[in-house]
């Protein structure tokens, strides 16, 4: 199954994997979320658990006005839908994700003068 694979700092990827629950698993790191954000037959796919057990911020998720609505936090899969499940990403969902996804974001806490924690994003270079 070809998927589109989003890790934190680096730029998008197209992957194979053989679809199966273990090899989803095994590319987010834990148990599996699916997740429509967008009206395209396409899903997001993280580790279920990654905000509770603190994984590494990642990419920030907009609406459609450009507003941040979430942070997306470690590996992510971007996956084609078929009738009853998951399958490939067809090249026009990949070209479109990966330029959605494109740069890698960096994430911080500043805090302000009435001591309130506000998280802070700007883009930064890929790691290797």
């Amino acid at each position: 199954m070809k998927v589109l694979r989003i890790q934190p700092k680096k730029y998008p990827e197209v992957i194979e994997i053989d679809g199966s629950l273990e090899s989803l698993q095994k590319e987010v790191a834990g148990p599996i979320q699916a997740v429509y954000p967008w009206d395209d037959p396409v899903a997001l796919i993280c580790n279920e658990e990654g905000k509770l057990i603190g994984v590494s911020f990642n990419r920030t998720l907009m609406d459609a006005d450009g507003a941040p609505t979430d942070v997306i936090v470690g590996t992510f899969l971007i996956v084609g839908l078929t009738e009853d499940d998951f399958g490939d990403l067809s090249q026009e969902y990949i070209d479109k994700y990966e330029k959605l996804f494109h740069q890698p974001e960096k994430f911080w806490h500043e805090i302000d003068e009435r001591g309130r924690t506000h998280l802070k994003i700007d883009c930064c270079d890929p790691e290797e």
